[in-house]
This record gives structure tokens, C-alpha cells and sequence, in this order.
């Protein structure tokens, strides 16, 4: 299967609300492709651990409130593959999945998964930057982000990318972390984090992220939203519609 194909994009910006400019400062892109290449073969394991298993539930969630059978999909910082896997299922034999992210590392253990299960007919790969991505306008019916908004140095372009490739009236499923919303949580959630922020193989250069707010103001109607995780690092998980006709 191959990716659709590239196409001159259409860039959309949104201003950045309050909540989006407080966010700490992301590691560069070498360093994340870096940090995520040396982590590969541990990951599923490490922030499954870090995470209490909310990831996994939140995968779970995306994937069945946003995938129908025969969508294309794509599956941005797809990593290792967790997420896409579970939408091929769904998708079915008529569907098609493309796993793109930044890291080499992480695609080769999507790969080797992919292979496992017998999938490789219904799924592709392609390596870059979610916030250029190499894909036409409209692309897609679906597109997906389960923890790969956290790290990243621009969530907003990156989610503002991902509605740019989503088809009118198709949908864009996220899970990213988010701040506790009791403010003694908030404080030592805060503390914490620059604790482990040094310490970029542990903290995977994850943080709180707001995007949802962009995607409304881009003309998103929220499908489903819920908070899941644990107390000090919950993650909003949240699936929006693209409008038919662009506002």
C-alpha cells in the first residue's frame, strides 16, 4: 500500500490561546528523533509503566470512537505502532493505515509488530515531522495522535497539520497529556516534571499540551472528550470533527 500522495499544503495558524503559550519549552527535533531512536525497544514498556497503563485505555478510546470500517487513517508519532495496529483491526481488509513519525527507531519495532500480525497489506510507513506533513490536503478520513502531541515542539502546527489532511466532515482523534485540574495536583505534578526533565530518557521530553482549542477555533465540533490517568498526569483524550465547509 502506498501513502496518499504529497500535495501543495495548505498552512493554517491559529493564535495561540493562554494556555497554549505556558507550555514548557520542548526539547529540539534531533534530540527527540535521538532520545526516541535509543528508546524504541523499551518504550511500550516504559510509558506503560510511567502511565499506569492509561495509555493503553486511551488508544483503546481513539480507536473506537474514531475509526469505522474502510477509513484511511493516519496515525501521526505513530511511534511503535500500538495505536495504528489497533485501527488496521478496525479498519478492516478495505481499510488503509499509514504509521508516520519522526523516529527510524520506532518505526522499525512498528515494522517488526506489523509483520507479527500480518498486517503489512493494510498499512504503510513514512518518516518526518508532524508539523510538516507530507501529505495532500484531504487525504484522510481519520487521523489519529495518541501521545506524540506531548513531546512535540509545536503541538498546535502539528494538530492544525493533522485537520489540514483530515477529509471535510472526517475526524481527528487525540490523546495528550494534560495538567491536573486541582491546583495542589497542578503544583506537584509541576515539580515533578522539572525533576524529571532532566532526565530527557526518562521523561521522553513529555509535557502538558493544549491543542483542542485551535482545533475549535479552526472549526472542529467536539465529538467526545473525556479525562483518563492517573491523578498528577492525567491525559485528555478527545475526538473532533472537521466541518464540511471550512470556517
Amino acid at each position: 500500500m502506498n501513502p496518499p500522495p504529497a500535495g501543495p499544503p495548505r498552512r493554517l495558524s491559529v493564535r495561540a490561546t493562554k494556555a497554549e503559550a505556558e507550555v514548557r519549552k520542548a526539547l529540539d527535533r534531533s534530540r527527540l528523533a535521538a532520545i526516541y531512536d535509543r528508546v524504541a525497544d523499551r518504550y511500550d514498556l516504559q510509558h506503560g509503566l510511567l502511565t499506569a497503563r492509561a495509555d493503553e485505555r486511551g488508544r483503546r478510546i481513539l480507536v473506537e470512537r474514531a475509526v469505522d470500517a474502510d477509513d484511511r487513517v493516519l496515525d501521526c508519532g505513530a511511534g511503535t505502532g500500538s495505536t495504528a495496529l489497533l485501527a488496521a483491526r478496525r479498519a478492516g481488509r478495505s481499510g488503509q493505515v499509514v504509521l508516520f513519525d519522526l523516529s527510524a527507531g520506532m518505526l522499525d519495532v512498528a515494522r517488526r509488530r506489523t509483520a507479527r500480525l500480518g498486517l503489512q497489506g493494510r498499512i504503510s510507513f513514512s518518516i518526518g515531522d508532524m508539523t510538516e506533513l507530507p501529505f495532500a490536503d484531504d487525504s484522510f478520513d481519520i487521523a489519529l495522535s495518541t501521545y506524540s502531541m506531548c513531546p512535540l515542539y509545536d503541538p498546535v502546527r502539528g494538530a492544525l497539520e493533522m485537520y489540514r489532511v483530515v477529509r471535510p466532515g472526517g475526524r481527528l482523534g487525540i490523546a495528550h497529556s494534560s495538567p491536573p485540574e486541582q491546583p495542589l495536583l497542578k503544583w506537584l505534578a509541576d515539580r515533578v516534571e522539572s525533576a524529571v526533565w532532566r532526565f530527557p530518557a526518562i521523561s521522553l521530553g513529555c509535557r502538558p499540551v493544549s491543542v483542542l482549542p485551535a482545533l475549535e477555533s479552526a472549526g472542529c465540533s467536539v465529538a467526545f472528550r473525556k479525562r483518563i490517568g492517573v491523578p498528577l498526569w492525567p491525559f485528555l483524550v478527545f475526538v473532533v470533527e472537521k466541518p464540511f465547509k471550512a470556517a
